[in-house]
């Protein structure tokens, strides 16, 4: 494409490009706006600098360090709440760009939709949610872009980022319900609808490869309809959206077909009934549980404990402040401050 004579600036010039190519359900970056205004970038279009963003930031980091199903498994290969992350973003991009939706803004969702998930994957999310009424994961992930990063600035994502994190999350009845409500963009649909994508499959993978089920055991409709390989089950769910979705329109639809979408809450159900309830049953599960509620009312009996940037929260009441320090912890420093606090420690007389 030719550059305008109005196009001064590297952002200008991908703006046009958006403007030219992406759908007419596409969200365009140049109406993007933000809790707070700041000068553009001249390079960068304001969901590209919302990727950069959160890629820089501390809680993405400690995303490698979270459990997305399995706590503390012995292997190399098992998911963590950051290679789920990374999955859930090349799924979303792959339905976006077939689709004629902005990458940039699937990117800077995808990235960010789980950076307010608690130590020790659901498990933890709920017991935090025991100890705090009302907690939820997307809901401390939009808080921690709006209020925890940069020593509580905040990242100042753009008005779409932060809807696509907050509504990202969904009910245990299908892929593609939500208990937040439906996305304000395409393209935070097509994240939601990836986050579920992403997370039947590579669950159902690590519980194969942890030896809870086998091959043999996964439901026949399942893989009549979506395939019998880990590959072609994504495949299979991807090409269903892509070909079921309309973003010629605005705002757009990203659909699923019915007979797929049966097939896909199938195997979401029996990950529940043969993976998610047996572990949530597990003594592991609940010692990391009671690690959770037990470092929740230790830093809530005397907050004063709290790490300084925390305790420099002074505005908002203790259990917040707590509840905001125990999400943010990786499943190992959970462990060792729980040892550290409750553990006798050797001592010389």
């Amino acid at each position: 494409m030719m550059a305008t004579e109005t196009a001064t600036t590297q952002r200008e010039l991908q703006e046009e490009r958006e403007e030219a190519m992406l759908a007419p359900a596409g969200t365009r970056s140049r109406d993007a706006s933000r809790l707070h205004q700041e000068l553009e970038c001249e390079l960068r279009t304001a969901f590209q600098r919302d990727r950069d963003r959160v890629l820089h930031a501390k809680s993405f980091r400690r995303l490698m360090h979270k459990t997305q199903v399995f706590i503390a498994p012995a292997g190399d290969h098992y998911r963590t709440r950051l290679t789920h992350t990374l999955e859930v973003t090349q799924i979303a991009r792959t339905i976006g760009r077939a689709l004629g939706l902005n990458e940039d803004l699937i990117e800077a969702i995808g990235l960010s939709h789980d950076l307010g998930h608690t130590p020790f994957g659901h498990a933890g999310e709920s017991a935090l949610a025991e100890a705090f009424a009302g907690f939820r994961h997307n809901e401390q992930s939009l808080r921690v872009v709006d209020h925890l990063e940069r020593e509580g600035r905040g990242l100042n994502l753009t008005h779409a980022v932060r809807d696509g994190i907050l509504r990202h999350s969904k009910l245990r009845s299908g892929i593609t319900h939500a208990a937040s409500g439906q996305a304000g963009t395409a393209e935070g649909e097509v994240v939601r609808i990836a986050d579920g994508i992403a997370y039947i499959n590579h669950d159902l993978d690590d519980a194969m490869r942890a030896g809870l089920i086998a091959s043999e055991d996964v439901p026949r409709n399942v893989v009549a309809v979506l395939g019998p390989t880990h590959g072609r089950r994504i495949d299979t769910l991807v090409s269903d959206v892509i070909r079921h979705s309309n973003t010629s329109l605005v705002p757009g639809a990203i659909a699923i077909s019915p007979p797929v979408q049966q097939a896909a809450d199938s195997l979401r159900e029996f990950l529940f009934r043969r993976v998610y309830t047996p572990l949530n049953e597990d003594a592991n599960t609940q010692r990391a549980q009671h690690i959770v509620r037990a470092l929740f009312a230790h830093f809530l009996a005397d907050p004063g404990r709290l790490p300084a940037e925390y305790l420099a929260r002074g505005d908002e009441d203790a259990p917040r402040r707590v509840a905001d320090f125990v999400a943010s912890m990786t499943d190992r420093y959970a462990i060792e401050l729980y040892e550290d606090v409750f553990v006798p420690h050797n001592w010389s007389v």
